[in-house]
């Protein structure tokens, strides 16, 4: 199957994306927020609404990528080392701001599963800053001379969200208490964005330093 990375790129890409799952933002806000307020089913809703998000995201950027290459691979290789500075601004802002936590725990009348669900994929498709994210996040793990990059560009796309629903999911379930750790433990948020900005500073350094040779 020539859409399938190598073990050690998976492994790469599977442990940024749970440091990306783990790293708090406004979808995991509007999970354990809903979670708490309106119960776990709202707060599931949410979470596949931004996975549906996700996947057109993904493939958006995906397709795009995959006619870069096609058209020309140096563009490609352009973006990857652009895509490489974005990542080192990525952890520079972790350590300098922090993650933004701030659910809403106020307890509300439930709204239907289906509006949770449009919320969720609501946030996820108009935030720009996700396909920005995996415009530049993805390319990272391919090659601009592979011959099956596009495919490998799509698999990776969408195997984030099956690897970040062992984190997710467990979030959502202990919502309350989960939401309570991080607001009421700095240290722990700041042992994430530690992890964020070290995790992508050595892509970004592996990237760089590749193209160097």
């Amino acid at each position: 199957m020539s859409f399938l990375p190598d073990l050690s790129t998976f492994i790469q890409f599977a442990i940024a994306t749970f440091v990306i799952s783990i790293t708090p933002g406004p979808d995991m806000t509007l999970f354990v927020g809903r979670a708490v307020a309106e119960g776990r089913a709202a707060g599931f809703a949410c979470m596949v609404g931004a996975m549906c998000g996700i996947v057109v995201h993904t493939s958006l950027v995906a397709l795009g990528l995959s006619a870069l290459i096609v058209a020309s691979p140096q563009a490609f290789l352009a973006l990857k080392v652009a895509g490489a500075g974005y990542l080192v601004f990525l952890a520079f802002q972790a350590l300098r701001k922090g993650s933004a936590f701030s659910p809403d725990m106020t307890k509300r009348k439930p709204r239907t599963l289906f509006k949770n669900w449009a919320t969720g994929i609501g946030i996820n498709l108009l935030n720009p800053k996700i396909i920005l994210f995996f415009m530049t996040f993805l390319p990272q793990f391919v090659s601009a001379s592979d011959l099956h990059a596009p495919g490998k560009l799509f698999f990776l796309g969408l195997m984030f969200i099956p690897l970040s629903l062992p984190v997710v999911v467990p979030m959502v379930i202990a919502a309350d208490k989960f939401a309570v750790l991080l607001k009421k433990s700095p240290r722990v948020t700041r042992v994430v964005d530690y992890l964020f900005a070290g995790i992508f500073s050595a892509f970004a350094l592996k990237i760089l330093t590749a193209q160097a040779r």
